[in-house]
């Protein structure tokens, strides 16, 4: 369950995908948005006003009276804005990627840490996802503070380091980016020989809800994981016709029978 804490006061810089989905659990935890920074304006008073916060395009004007300033932009434009941000009171900024060191914020204050959200974001969704929060901070106080948030944000929170992140990182590469790669390519496929992709839904449903009680490797099935070399032959002869898919078919068979 979430943790109460009193009310932060949040400014946003960036109004992505990733900080769009923060602020509006920072906003449903009883915490205050103060303002949105974003290069795009546009971008940046439409998040605000669902936020109720103000907006500027310009980080030299940055509302001082935050307690929490959390950076969510690329990670090229991250080095810029870390450079650029100066607060007068010593508040506490983070910022939000798992593939960036936390002292890259070192010059912003000398209050600094991580806010990482372990999960694929979209601004678009309606209904908030469960989010991961992962926290680090520079001092002991810095991650304690932000331990306390993160748990008054999301019901799964932790802490992570620069390396712990970035295993996690991989991981959620590996679980998340691949496996929809993979679903592309099989939604390639279906369109080209006049299949439904649809009717593949379930069985992708099905095997991530396994996952919730049984090891990945204990739900692995398929001809390669039964070494059925004869169905495996079957379907390279299907995919003559889609030279990539049968590499990737033929790369991912090896790899699970070995």
């Amino acid at each position: 369950m979430r943790v109460q804490t009193k009310d932060r006061k949040v400014v946003l810089i960036g109004s992505g995908n990733v900080n769009t989905v923060l602020g509006k659990m920072i906003l449903k935890a009883g915490h205050t948005v103060l303002q949105v920074v974003s290069r795009n304006l546009a971008h940046a008073h439409a998040l605000a006003e669902e936020l109720h916060a103000t907006s500027t395009e310009y980080i030299s004007v940055v509302n001082q009276d935050a307690d929490i300033y959390i950076i969510s932009v690329s990670d090229n434009a991250l080095p810029a804005v870390a450079r650029d941000l100066r607060l007068h009171k010593q508040q506490l900024v983070v910022h939000t990627t798992g593939a960036a060191s936390i002292n890259i914020l070192a010059e912003c204050s000398p209050r600094y840490g991580v806010l990482y959200p372990l999960q694929s974001l979209h601004k678009e969704r309606t209904v908030l996802p469960l989010v991961p929060l992962l926290t680090d901070g520079v001092t002991g106080e810095v991650r304690e503070y932000l331990a306390e948030f993160a748990a008054s944000l999301s019901r799964i929170s932790g802490t992570a380091n620069d390396e712990q992140r970035m295993k996690l990182h991989i991981g959620a590469v590996l679980v998340s980016n691949f496996t929809n790669y993979l679903y592309t390519q099989a939604d390639s496929y279906c369109k080209k020989e006049g299949i439904p992709f649809s009717y593949l839904q379930p069985i992708i449903e099905e095997t991530a809800l396994r996952l919730r009680e049984e090891a990945p490797a204990d739900v692995q099935t398929g001809p390669a994981a039964r070494k059925d070399t004869i169905t495996i032959e079957k379907h390279l002869q299907l995919l003559a016709g889609h030279p990539q898919l049968a590499q990737l078919y033929k790369k991912l068979s090896e790899a699970i029978m070995s």
